[in-house]
């Protein structure tokens, strides 16, 4: 069958013949077999309704053992037999192109090249996952492709509800993904509704098809580590020959020592999976690939005498480099962490002193011991963190969890007043205050023709309309700019483009328009050969409520909350997106947090230009509110300035009072 075929056939009319899994491949670990015999009667029961009866006594049996194998059912017998990758928006059968754009982006999530577990249909994190099974792919793609422009398809969790009526200037798609009842929002509960096949956990770009590769995180990443180093060194003082120590190269940790390297330090990032770190070094994003810790020692004490840049993957535990650098007085300036520490007990983190394989085993067989051992090496982890901040080392979290689960494995990582972490996140002192509150976050492009000409097109188009931004933009947001002007000049030449063309700055609310604004008119009038997705992270200025990342700056207690993420995603709902997602769950872990994400298509078209200037407007200035209302003096400015510019926006202003009265009361 042809690709346009397999596309329009959704389920297949006939059983396809059951496939031999391929070796080889990364596959997710096995999940925690956490049913009872009755419940996984009703897991069976559940993926079986995607099927015509007469099949059922054969996918039942697989289906069973499926389950028991890997603790989820995949339904690998329903892979499509085409080649996974973002292809040009005209190669996909659809009558609305918007619809065509979503297939696009979604098959660019499960590209092997992109996607960490490509054939477990997760993307990044380990766990964030676009479809809980391939009957449900299969049964989107179908549905996008006969959709219309007066249709709107809904997305339970990667099941697709069906397509309803609406209007064209409605969503495309709304996407839902892990919308548990408060009281079921444990990481069990996933373990277990998961398993059932009724909920998933989305990420936060994983579910809402918006994941480009390293690229978000290495640009995120880049201006985290500059900013670090900026904090921790002399002014004028270089990074060259200055160590940044971190963990994780597998999904979005993998950028790390790229970022490093645009950063201007020496990375050193450990991995467990000797898969993750020999891809990240095969594909260009580390340097240097190291087994052996006196090796490594030896390596870093001579790139440090050199005041050299270099990125370097260890292949072993982290715990493991915190406790020799200590032992070999080896200076770190720059610590973190970056395992998928919100999934803790399934494979996000891995204990010191056994092997990847054997705890990947551990994990299935014995997950009581495997846990135990977690916790063990945490505490140990946070200890050797310890050490090295007395010597001067500035250690942030990197929004992961890693404080989250050091303190509850009983790890010292707490400040002295009990109720905060001695170890700030990188939100609270770098991210938070230095962009988000100003409306700076990570706004993202892709281009549809897939060609690379058209997305050096909008590089040069981006980069005209920020340097005429900059030349008017106050001082408190100079440093920013700059940033990103650079980012972009540089972007290229550091081979980011992984599975779709696409890039990613940091930028606000006025940048963001006037960038697609300038992407819109060159579409228009064909400099642009195709259709531009805009999307971001949700990892961003509004669309995120997580008390111990996104909104760990917020300190009036309303870091709790997670309004500001649901009128965020409502709002962009009827002001224009082409779709829309909300998730429970996402960097931080299940029910620790709220994010909303979208996308929208430019096509040229005048509509797109009224489209985006409303939703660009308040995607960014919903969240620049919300941070005013907490007394963010940055956010503050950032509002006020922006009513000065905008004369219909009117925002309550917060009344800040003097703390000599609050002092008085007793």
């Amino acid at each position: 069958m042809t690709f346009t075929e397999q596309i329009l056939q959704g389920i297949p009319e006939k059983l396809p013949t059951k496939k031999q899994l391929a070796e080889g491949v990364n596959r997710a670990p096995k999940r925690k077999d956490i049913l009872s015999k009755e419940e996984k009667r009703l897991a069976i029961r559940n993926a079986l309704r995607y099927f015509p009866a007469e099949w059922h006594t054969e996918l039942a049996q697989e289906f069973w053992q499926e389950l028991n194998d890997f603790g989820r059912i995949y339904m690998y017998r329903f892979m499509p037999d085409y080649q996974m990758h973002a292809r040009p928006i005209d190669a996909y059968p659809a009558k609305s192109q918007q619809a065509a754009s979503i297939m696009l982006m979604i098959q660019n999530n499960l590209d092997p090249a992109v996607a960490q577990h490509p054939e477990e249909l997760i993307t990044y994190g380990g766990n964030g996952t676009v479809f809980q099974n391939w009957a449900q792919y299969a049964l989107t793609i179908q549905y996008l492709a006969n959709m219309t422009d007066v249709q709107t398809l809904h997305i339970y969790s990667g099941h697709p509800m069906g397509l309803f009526p609406s209007h064209k200037d409605a969503p495309r798609v709304v996407v839902t993904n892990g919308m548990m009842i408060p009281n079921y929002s444990q990481p069990d509960d996933w373990e277990k509704f998961n398993a059932l096949g009724v909920t998933q956990y989305g990420q936060m770009t994983a579910g809402s098809y918006m994941y480009i590769g390293p690229q978000g995180i290495v640009h995120g990443t880049t201006i985290t580590v500059m900013n670090a180093f900026r904090k921790k060194l002399k002014p004028n003082e270089a990074p060259a020959g200055k160590i940044f120590l971190t963990a994780g190269l597998g999904g979005m940790s993998g950028a790390q020592p790229k970022a490093g390297n645009i950063a201007g330090c020496i990375t050193v990032c450990a991995e467990v999976n000797p898969n993750a770190a020999h891809k990240r070094h095969e594909q260009g994003w580390v340097d240097e690939i190291i087994a052996d810790i006196n090796e490594l020692v030896d390596r870093v004490k001579s790139a440090k005498e050199n005041l050299e840049v270099v990125s370097i993957a260890y292949v072993g535990n982290v715990v493991e480099v915190w406790e020799e650098f200590y032992s070999q007085n080896i200076l770190v300036e720059l610590g973190s962490d970056q395992t998928s520490l919100h999934n803790p007990w399934s494979g996000g983190y891995y204990p010191v002193g056994l092997s990847f394989d054997e705890a990947n085993k551990m994990i299935g067989k014995n997950p009581d011991e495997f846990k135990e051992k977690v916790q063990e090496t945490l505490r140990r982890h946070a200890a050797a963190v310890n050490k090295h901040a007395e010597r001067g080392t500035y250690f942030f979290d990197y929004g992961n969890a890693f404080l989250l689960e050091a303190s509850r494995a009983g790890a010292a990582v707490m400040a002295p007043n009990g109720n905060e972490f001695k170890y700030p996140s990188y939100v609270q002192d770098i991210l938070g205050p230095m962009c988000f509150d100003y409306g700076f976050g990570p706004f993202r492009w892709v281009c549809t023709s897939g060609d690379p000409k058209d997305l050096k097109e909008s590089d040069q188009l981006a980069l005209r309309v920020m340097n005429e931004i900059k030349e008017q933009s106050p001082p408190e947001i100079q440093q920013q700019m700059q940033d990103n002007i650079r980012w972009i000049e540089e972007a290229d030449k550091n081979r980011l483009v992984v599975g779709s063309q696409a890039r990613i700055l940091y930028a606000d609310a006025e940048g963001r328009a006037k960038i697609a604004e300038a992407f819109n008119q060159a579409i228009k009038t064909g400099i642009i050969s195709a259709p531009i997705v805009l999307g971001r992270d949700h990892h961003d200025v509004s669309g995120t409520d997580s008390p111990y990342r996104e909104t760990s700056n917020i300190y009036d207690g309303s870091r709790y909350t997670a309004d500001m993420a649901i009128q965020n995603v409502i709002g962009d709902s009827f002001r224009g997106a082409t779709w829309v997602s909300i998730h429970n769950g996402g960097g931080v872990g299940w029910g620790e947090v709220i994010n909303g994400g979208f996308g929208m298509l430019l096509d040229g078209s005048d509509e797109a230009d009224r489209k985006l200037k409303a939703m660009l407007f308040y995607d960014v200035n919903n969240g620049i509110a919300r941070r005013s209302w907490a007394r963010n003096k940055e956010a503050l400015f950032a509002i006020k300035r922006e009513m000065a510019r905008t004369p219909e926006l009117k925002v309550t202003i917060a009344n800040l009072v003097d703390d000599s009265i609050l002092n008085g009361l007793n």
